[in-house]
Order: structure tokens, then sequence, then C-alpha cells
């Protein structure tokens, strides 16, 4: 079966690639450990130069990448304009602050002087999914090329244009041949390059189910991994929130990039003092959302990826609402070409229902109502999942106070959860384990070795 390119908003065949055959494999996995010396023995400094200079070509392209975003999975063009954007500025960060993220670390010892170098490891496998089908390979990337890696590509297979796009902007800002390439291999492929030789580490993006088997291949050959999989952020809402700022935002992380988004707020754990009020300002809200073509500007609704997926989702609603659970608004698919589904709303969601135990990756809201702050907390440990989360409130102590109960790789008080070049990102229990960006994330792929010299 080929990588296949379906517009979302029509379900119209847009392109098929072939998959790569073992020869250009090989060809490809040659090329990279080639050119994998070289490059870690190129000067930070250059790096450096060469990753601000692929910014700013991302930027000059910002234009023709985002249309091919939205045409390959259906993001709003204004989201995937700003998509590229970000990418333009994790190049810029990595750019500015490389060299002090890599710098030797002095440290106290018995030796006449001791410290921690940080080294590359080599060739990392990146698996990426379609929902930000360019930003997610620059977050894996770019520190990765500043740190003196090399990188390969095993995109989603629904983005194949989004994935040679990446390896053609890499290659005309003029970074060496075979620092990055994009193979186009299909999943069951993806095993046999994570056990060659010449690949040294692996991260992956992707749903649990498929970081439970890339995980177990890269350990059985004793490679470092990066896991960032699903989520089911919990966005609680306490008694004394800004109910307002609280609903503009919760629509925004919820039905941004059609719901399609690991660290959307996805379980909204409200309490019940301000439960009606807060659902009828959502609810209001959400039927504001406009579905229709992504390329136009004036839409607020893109539809999902895929079909499979949109009905795989109306199934876990449709099972929520046999148990118990209230339709708001929405819950149905559109009536129309693609794959658009509404704009919904479940209340009175509980244990054993879809919505309460299972991601939803889609634009469904699932209200939780908690009595107080002691339950929103307990609800929001309840998941499988511990990737993001945030909390409502104007009493900034009580805030931090929550923040530090849920467990989660991030909690953001009074805004929505994003990822941030600044700042770590990844999550635990099943989201996941090690973190990207920061300087946190750089170090997950460098050989931190202790030099002691006396």
């Amino acid at each position: 079966m080929p990588f296949v390119s379906l517009n979302p908003a029509t379900n119209e065949l847009v392109c098929e690639y072939p998959y790569w055959d073992k020869a250009q494999l090989e060809v490809a996995l040659a090329e990279v450990a080639v050119a994998a010396p070289r490059w870690a023995s190129t000067p930070l400094s250059e790096r450096c130069d060469h990753v601000r200079r692929l910014g700013q070509l991302v930027l000059q392209r910002r234009d023709q990448l985002a249309e091919l975003i939205t045409l390959e999975m259906g993001k709003l063009i204004g989201e995937a304009r700003a998509e590229v954007e970000k990418c333009a500025v994790v190049c810029d960060y990595y750019a500015d602050n490389g060299s002090a993220f890599l710098a030797d670390e002095l440290v106290e010892s018995d030796a006449g002087r001791s410290f921690v170098a940080h080294q590359p490891l080599g060739t990392v496998l990146a698996v990426m999914p379609w929902n930000f089908p360019i930003w997610q390979v620059f977050r894996f990337l770019v520190p990765a090329l500043v740190a003196g890696n090399t990188g390969v590509l095993k995109h989603a297979s629904n983005v194949p244009q989004c994935a040679l796009a990446i390896e053609a902007v890499v290659r005309d800002a003029g970074l060496p041949g075979g620092v990055f390439r994009s193979l186009m291999i299909s999943s069951a492929q993806v095993a046999g390059v994570i056990e060659d030789k010449r690949i040294h580490a692996v991260t992956l993006t992707g749903s649990e189910s498929a970081g439970r088997q890339v995980a177990a291949v890269a350990g059985a050959c004793l490679k470092k991994t990066v896991l960032e999989l699903g989520g089911a952020d919990p966005f609680i809402v306490l008694e004394d929130a800004d109910l307002d700022w609280a609903v503009q935002q919760g629509v925004a992380s919820r039905f941004l990039n059609a719901g399609q988004s690991c660290i959307a707020a996805k379980r909204f754990i409200v309490l019940e003092s301000v439960a009606d009020e807060f659902i009828a300002k959502f609810k209001a809200a959400v039927e504001t959302l406009k579905p229709g073509d992504p390329g136009d500007a004036d839409i607020s609704l893109a539809p999902m990826a895929r079909i499979d997926l949109r009905d795989e989702l109306h199934q876990q609603v449709q099972a929520s609402l046999a148990k118990g659970a209230i339709a708001v608004t929405g819950c149905a698919p559109l009536e129309a070409p693609g794959a658009f589904y509404q704009a919904s709303v479940l209340d009175g969601v509980w244990p054993g229902m879809s919505a309460w135990d299972e991601e939803f990756f889609g634009p469904v809201a699932a209200v939780i109502r908690v009595k107080n702050e002691f339950e929103a907390i307990e609800v929001a440990n309840g998941s499988v999942f511990g990737l993001a989360g945030s909390v409502w409130t104007q009493d900034l102590e009580r805030g931090e106070r929550v923040a530090r109960q849920v467990l989660a790789g991030a909690v953001f008080v009074n805004g929505m959860v994003k990822s941030d070049p600044r700042l770590p990102f990844g999550g635990i229990k099943n989201s996941g384990y090690g973190r990207e960006l920061c300087r946190h994330g750089m170090l997950e792929f460098v050989n931190q070795k202790t030099i002691w010299i006396k």
C-alpha cells in the first residue's frame, strides 16, 4: 500500500507515492551514515549558523508549506501558517542558545579538573504523526542538528508531501547532504530501521500503541528513546475562575486543529457550583464555530484528517451517549463531503464511558462535574495519561497548589497549554517519557560524558 494523500475537506485523492524498497532505503541510510561523523565534527558555531539559515528559508516558504499542511491534513490555513512560523522560531531559539546549552559543565571533584561534555549520539530516527506535520518534525530535528546529530524521518502515511517538503527545505538551506532524510517507508519497515546499527536513538510522537511497539524494538537494541504519546488533558475550572476567560481559552484549546492535538483540553472538570453557567457559555461559543473549506480564512472549524478517524470518534461519542452522557451540542458527523465532525459537547460524563476513559482525538469536549477542589484533582489524576493540564482560578496561590498536585508533564494556570521552545515538553504515565524542547530536550540525545583529569 503506498503513501496516500487525500484532501480531508473533500476526500479527493491528491497524490500517491510508493513505499521504498530495500535498495532505496539502503541508499538513504548509507548517505546519512557518511554524513553523521562529518556533521558531528562541524564546529558548533557553524551548526548554529546552518540552523538559523534554515529558519530563514522556512519563513520564506511559509505560504507554500502552510498550503501543503492544509491540503494533506486539513488544518485551517491560519493555523497552518502559525505552525510554520513556529518552526522558524525554534530554529532561532537553538541557534541563539545552542552554544550555552552544550557548553562543558565544570564539576567539583577530587580531580584537578572534571567536567561533563555534551557530545552527539549519532543518527536519530523520528517517527512522526500527521497532526502537526511540519512543527513536530522541527521540534525534534533542530535541537538534534545543533547537538551534532543527524536525523531520519518516518512520517505519517497521509502527509507524504509534507515529508518531502521538509527534506527539500533542509537541503535548500545549504545543510550538508545526508544530515537529514525523509524515509518513504511503511510502518512495517520501521522495526528494521530501528535495528540498523547506523541508527543510534529513536523519538516518536504518536499513539500509545505505536509508542509501545517502537519502545519494545528500541529497548531490545538498547537504543535511547523519547516518546510523546496520547493525552486526556484535564481543564480544571474552580468556582472562582474568570468564566468568560476560561470559556474563551477552553474553546480555543479544545477545537484548535479540529481537536486533533495531544495537549488539547479534553476533560473539562468543572466545580458543580459554576458548571451550569460554564456549560451555557461554552455551548454558545462552540456553536459559533463555522465548518468549511480550511483554506478559507473565514472558516473556524476544520475537517478531521481522515474519514476513518472521524468515524472512530463518532463511535466513541455514541458509546458514551449509550451509557448516559448528555449531548449538549453536536455529537454527529456533518452531512458534507470530507471528514467533518460537528463541534460537540458532552455533559454528565462518568467512569466507564469512553469520554471518561479514552482519548478523544477530535472536536468533542467532555464535561465532568465535581463537588470540590479535592475531587477535581482526584478526577484529573484518575486518567492513565499524564501529558498536560490546566487550572483556572483567580487565586494564583491556589492555582499553583492545584497545579503541583496534578500528575502531568506540564500544568498551566489560567492559560491554554502549548508547546514553547523555552519550556521542556513531554509527559508521564501512558503519555510517554523523556522531554523535548528547551535545554532538557536537547540533552536527551547527547552523550553526557564525564571527563576527569588529574
